[in-house]
């Protein structure tokens, strides 16, 4: 399987995959990795869209080139992909298919990290005999979380599915402790609403405190990955719930010590 992951429409999404297809066979090639007596294995070239849009673009080259008279239209080149789209699919639709694309679209838009795990555990019973898409899927789901607003925290790298499960429960608590700093937040927002100027005021302040808080843990963490690599889970921990001065003699750390342990050694009074 050749899959591609949009959120736009491309015009010529259907060259594109022609294009990546070459690109691939080129590189089997290179490996040795073709059939017997040199032919080239079958290829499905899949496009997942997730846009606002309906698709529109074209799905086999042969649609992008107008009709010609005579020997050259016999020669119109033909490459057809697969077009999945997920605006064709209800949550309950896609709950109700137990295949490989419809718990890849479930996981672009979970419920919560428990919803994530779930559809990690079917993901790994469909392919344990496929420690190649293991691998490609677990790389994807986790740059999909590091996207993603309400997950902002940084993950390991992963080779396997059971990888990814065992991150995302370590990193439960985390998310748990975000979520109820964003209802925190949310209530903010509602005193602000009804008017009462003095809540605001707190809330307004608390929130900004909060922000630079969680600025500087994330600036925290990208520096620790950068300097000593990946970051233990409770050390992850440990971070999301230190204070900002905490953080902040941290980061003054980082760039001066030797070792991951010094960085956290007790803090100075």
């Amino acid at each position: 399987m050749l899959i591609e992951f949009q959120s736009s429409i491309d015009k010529y999404m259907a060259l594109r995959m022609m294009v990546y297809q070459g690109l691939l066979y080129q590189d089997l090639i290179r490996q040795g990795a073709v059939l017997s007596e040199g032919r080239l294995p079958p290829v499905l070239p899949i496009v997942l869209y997730n846009g606002s849009r309906r698709w529109t673009a074209a799905t086999d080259v042969f649609d992008l080139i107008p009709p010609v008279p005579g020997l050259v239209e016999q020669f119109r080149p033909r490459a057809k992909y697969l077009l999945v789209d997920e605006n064709a699919y209800t949550d309950g639709d896609l709950a109700s298919l137990r295949n490989l694309v419809a718990a890849v679209f479930r996981i672009e838009h979970p419920t919560g990290p428990e919803t994530i795990q779930g559809l990690l555990g079917l993901l790994e019973e469909w392919l344990a005999d496929r420690p190649d898409l293991q691998r490609m899927i677990a790389r994807w789901i986790r740059a999909t979380l590091m996207r993603k607003p309400e997950y902002r925290i940084l993950l390991p790298e992963v080779e396997n599915l059971q990888g990814v499960r065992i991150m995302l429960s370590e990193q439960l608590e985390v998310w748990a402790r975000q979520y109820e700093a964003e209802g925190l937040q949310k209530g903010m927002q509602q005193g602000m609403q009804q008017g009462m100027q003095k809540g605001m005021q707190q809330g307004i302040q608390q929130g900004m405190q909060k922000g630079m808080r969680q600025g500087e843990a994330l600036a925290l963490q990208k520096l620790l990955t950068k300097r000593f690599g990946v970051i233990p889970p409770d050390v992850l921990a440990r971070i999301a719930s230190a204070s900002q001065d905490q953080v902040e003699e941290w980061l003054d750390r980082v760039l001066d010590v030797l070792t991951l342990d010094e960085v956290f050694s007790p803090l100075s009074h």
